[in-house]
């Protein structure tokens, strides 16, 4: 079986870890992952939702602006510490590379405000996406970046200061 990549990515916001987490896991993905990087796509829109999203078991259909999806699935919700999902029946290019992704949201103190953390293990194919996958993975660090750019202004315009 070929070996899963992980990536990882953080950035310091001066919000309080509580806050940050209660205020960006219902938050709409559309807003957080609203810029290309590359070949990478933002997300167009989430489809199939139902209620305010926050309860383990929740599903949604995620749409990139290519025309690729994936079914999310929320794994784990850990109060104020992380939450995590699962991104499974991806379409478009990721396709022939990506079976499936395990994905993850952390929040640790830091400073005077939270340290947050996004992290994908991407699980290949094959060997041979497997040896592709580390393209794919210096990809994603600029993406992931840019939606820790977005998600450092959207907490700290929502008036989720430290304190």
């Amino acid at each position: 079986m070929a070996t899963a990549l992980h990536l990882e990515s953080s950035r310091a916001i001066p919000v309080k870890v509580e806050a940050a987490f209660d205020h960006l896991l219902p938050h709409p993905l559309t807003e957080l992952m609203s810029r290309r990087y590359g070949p990478l796509p933002p997300i167009r829109e989430v489809r199939d939702q139902a209620g305010t999203w926050g309860e383990v078991g929740q599903t949604r259909t995620i749409v990139l602006t290519d025309g690729g999806t994936m079914r999310e699935q929320l794994t784990e919700v850990v109060r104020p510490h992380h939450f995590a999902y699962r991104l499974t029946d991806i379409t478009g290019p990721l396709r022939p590379l990506v079976s499936g992704v395990e994905g993850r949201w952390a929040f640790a103190p830091v400073g005077t405000g939270v340290l947050v953390t996004w992290s994908w293990v991407l699980h290949p194919t094959s060997g041979y996406a497997a040896r592709v996958l580390p393209l794919v993975g210096r990809l994603w660090r600029g993406y992931a970046r840019q939606a820790l750019e977005e998600t450092s202004d959207v907490l700290v315009a929502g008036a989720v200061s430290p304190g």
